[in-house]
């Protein structure tokens, strides 16, 4: 656990997908579990698809979503815990092969070869699921120890009503470590 007033810390990966509009819950719901909190966030993600400005003030951080400079201090502590959500097709096929092409990917890659845990509640459209890709990639990520949760389309139902995400099951993944 990091030092950071006594509390472990959690980062979130946001990835771009109309979904992270409501990034906010998880934020508040990891906080109320006593996590404090740092976003990453994929270049797609911080054009436009959550309001950075309020998650900043929710976290009381910048969000990241390019690399430091060399010299310049961390901005995060190291964490004790990962969550991607929403976790779109390219952000799990990209990680799977280890292509590490923006900051969001490079933390996810880096997080399990140092073994911290992930959960990840994948945001995939039901046509892109059945790539035999991205059928290979969650079994290479779940051997790789991230844990998922369950898939979310965002179709519409026939009644017009949508699913709700299931933001807080990735605490709850965690919380089997």
């Amino acid at each position: 656990m990091t030092e950071q007033a006594g509390k472990p810390f959690l980062y979130v990966v946001v990835c771009g997908a109309g979904i992270a509009v409501d990034v906010s819950k998880l934020i508040t719901a990891a906080q109320e579990r006593d996590w404090e909190v740092g976003v990453i966030a994929t270049p797609v993600a911080m054009g436009g698809f959550f309001d950075t400005a309020a998650v900043e003030a929710q976290t009381g951080r910048p969000i990241r979503s390019a690399w430091r400079s060399p010299g310049d201090p961390r901005p995060f502590p190291p964490p004790d815990a990962v969550v991607v959500a929403p976790a779109t097709f390219n952000t799990i096929n990209k990680w799977a092969a280890g292509i590490a092409d923006t900051l969001a990917l490079a933390t996810l890659c880096e997080a399990c070869g140092l073994g911290v845990p992930v959960a990840a509640l994948p945001c995939v459209a039901d046509a892109l699921t059945a790539h035999p890709a991205y059928r290979s990639s969650l079994v290479r990520l779940s051997g790789m120890g991230v844990r998922f949760g369950e898939p979310y389309s965002g179709e519409t139902a026939e009644d017009g009503s949508r699913p709700e995400f299931g933001w807080e099951r990735a605490l709850d993944l965690l919380d089997r470590h």
